[in-house]
């Protein structure tokens, strides 16, 4: 599976697919959860093919690159993952292009 070169899970786009271990797509990122203050990566949220919203843990994330998000789940544990808690804001991928995230950019707060 070619997903491009790894990135820093800032410069994640919305919209990008998420694959399990075994390499089964899982569903679509929605969202980056985010501790702001501190820089630390909580985790992520997102849509499966039935449209369901699922949170992964961070240490469940095992790769963050340029076109693809790899879990360190197999398929049939991401199945089984709870939904996103309501909570404080967090912060979402925009759609800005590859200067803009190179630079920083492309992030709001909700």
């Amino acid at each position: 599976m070619d997903d491009g070169h790894a990135v820093h899970y800032s410069a994640l786009e919305k919209g990008v697919p998420v694959f399990s271990s075994d390499e089964v797509e899982v569903g679509k990122l929605v969202d980056v959860l985010d501790n702001y203050r501190e820089h630390i990566f909580d985790g992520i949220v997102i849509e499966t093919p039935a449209g369901d919203r699922r949170f992964v843990d961070a240490p469940e994330v095992g790769r963050t690159a340029e076109r693809a998000v790899t879990l360190t789940i197999t398929a049939a544990e991401a199945a089984q993952l709870p939904p996103p808690e309501e909570g404080p804001p967090v912060f979402k991928p925009r759609g800005g292009g590859k200067l803009s995230r190179f630079l920083g950019g492309g992030w709001r707060k909700d």
